[in-house]
């Protein structure tokens, strides 16, 4: 079987990658391809060829998963940062989530692995990937 491309390496490509198997981040998952209306990111769970492709490339983990990721060209941003990179480039109220900037990294990061290391425990987790719906399919990195 052959390995999948590497996805488009161009400055304005946005990737947002998630925990295929975690609620939490399926919902997070529902919640951009409700809110993004300019489809703006493109979605990849770590799980699937394209996000293994793109976890090697950035040289993270394959196996453990404890962060969503936003892919920003060839820039890769991590925990809270990513999730307020994503909330800025939404459509109003969201933006104003970006308040959490005033609060210094360490303090935000420490909020956000604590939500990661209980997820499972929170929100559940499932056996398989999140089924996308045919419609939406182009919003995944997965297909073309």
């Amino acid at each position: 079987m052959a390995a999948p491309a590497a996805p488009n390496k161009s400055t304005s490509e946005r990737i947002v990658l998630f925990d295929g198997v975690c609620q939490l981040c399926s919902l997070w998952v529902k919640f951009l391809l409700r809110f993004d209306r300019k489809q703006r990111f493109k979605l990849a769970a770590m799980q699937s060829p394209q996000g293994q492709v793109i976890l090697t490339r950035h040289a993270l983990p394959t196996q453990h998963f404890d962060t969503m990721l936003l892919v920003e060209g060839s820039r890769i941003y991590t925990r809270s940062t990513a999730f307020l990179r994503v909330m800025a480039q939404l459509p109003l109220p969201w933006p104003l989530a970006c308040v959490g900037w005033i609060i210094p990294r360490a303090l935000r990061d420490a909020l956000y692995n604590l939500v990661a290391r209980n997820r499972y425990t929170l929100f559940g987790r499932t056996e398989r990937c999140l089924v996308i719906d045919p419609t939406q399919a182009e919003r995944f990195v997965e297909h073309p």
